[in-house]
């Protein structure tokens, strides 16, 4: 009795899927109805002509385009150049000029801190990290401040940090965020 029970709905199916044409009620000839018919281009597969692109040349001279936008020094009298930035954190704008082995920097001068300035090596390497090394660069008494890192590898990718350390303290004792970065460049 138990097989009986599951041949019948086992039966069943075939039956119920094939629907009139098991009964003989179904098309005799075999051609899909007009509902049926297959509509040009109504397909889920879409092939579309292209055309090969080249591969892209990397050129090692000049600079990369910076994170922030291009930065223009305004003439301004000596007194008037210390300007405050409205950006939260503050980064400093910098222009950076490669050279033979060297990167120039300008960057508008804020209060009267000093600064401090260095190339970080882009080239990926496996293992501990070299140390940034460090140069101090004094105010001045300009609306801008240049300084030129030397002694770098010539078409070696760089980023220029920039830090004012001696800008003061927040009110929670941290120090106010006072910095810059530039693009990637590459000395010549």
């Amino acid at each position: 009795m138990r097989l009986f029970k599951f041949l019948v709905p086992v039966l069943a199916v075939p039956f119920a899927l094939s629907g009139c044409g098991a009964l003989g009620l179904g098309s005799a000839t075999g051609t899909p109805s007009a509902s049926e018919t297959p509509v040009p281009g109504d397909s889920w597969i879409v092939v579309a002509a292209g055309s090969p692109t080249a591969t892209p040349k990397v050129s090692y001279s000049g600079s990369r385009p910076p994170a922030l936008p291009p930065v223009s020094f305004l003439p301004a009298p000596p007194g008037d150049c210390a300007k405050e930035w409205t950006v939260d954190p503050v980064h400093i704008p910098m222009e950076v000029t490669p050279g033979a082995g060297k990167l120039t920097v300008t960057w508008p001068r804020q209060y009267s801190s000093a600064y401090r300035i260095t190339a970080v090596d882009q080239t990926v390497v496996s293992g501990t990290q070299p140390p940034y090394v460090w140069q101090d660069v004094p105010a001045g008494d300009g609306c801008t401040v240049t300084a030129t890192i030397s002694g770098l590898s010539s078409k070696v990718p760089y980023v220029v940090w920039l830090d004012a350390p001696d800008t003061g303290y927040q009110q929670d004792g941290t120090r106010h965020p006072y910095s810059g970065r530039s693009g990637v460049v590459y000395p010549l």
